[in-house]
């Protein structure tokens, strides 16, 4: 039997997520990590969103959605966008505080994506660009 999709579209625009199996989101969230760290940070949003909607962990769909908002702000960086680079950073930071109490996810460590979060919005904030926040497994430290 072949597997339903995850996500419901009505009129072309997804309308709910169907849950996913961890095995599915971690699949997703390792795509993603591979799709930002190649810069490509609209599709690492688009590869996330299904996996963060999929979720039904709080923490989880924390870690998720503050992953989206970074992505989403290096979008917005790439098209020399600070008002859009320092909305989602700081809507990052928001989500990625909600999922700290739950310690490193997928191995991240989400406090170390948290300290670049802020590093990025300072250099913002002083009329600079910021560096992609790095928070592949690799680059902030599997715990």
């Amino acid at each position: 039997m072949a597997e339903r999709p995850a996500t419901i579209r009505e009129n072309g625009r997804a309308k709910a997520y169907r849950p996913l199996p961890e095995a599915a989101r971690r699949a997703a969230f390792a795509s993603a990590l591979e799709a930002y760290e190649r810069g490509d940070f609209f599709l690492a949003h688009e590869i996330l969103e299904p996996a963060w909607m999929g979720a039904s962990d709080p923490a989880e769909r924390a870690l998720h959605s503050g992953l989206i908002k970074v992505a989403a702000a290096f979008v917005h960086a790439v098209r020399g966008n600070a008002a859009g680079v320092t909305r989602n950073l700081e809507g990052a930071r928001t989500r990625l505080r909600n999922g700290l109490a739950a310690g490193p996810a997928f191995g991240i460590d989400v406090a170390a994506v948290l300290v670049q979060v802020e590093l990025s919005l300072a250099a913002v904030g002083r009329g600079g660009s910021p560096s992609p926040v790095a928070f592949t497994p690799t680059e902030v430290g599997v715990r």
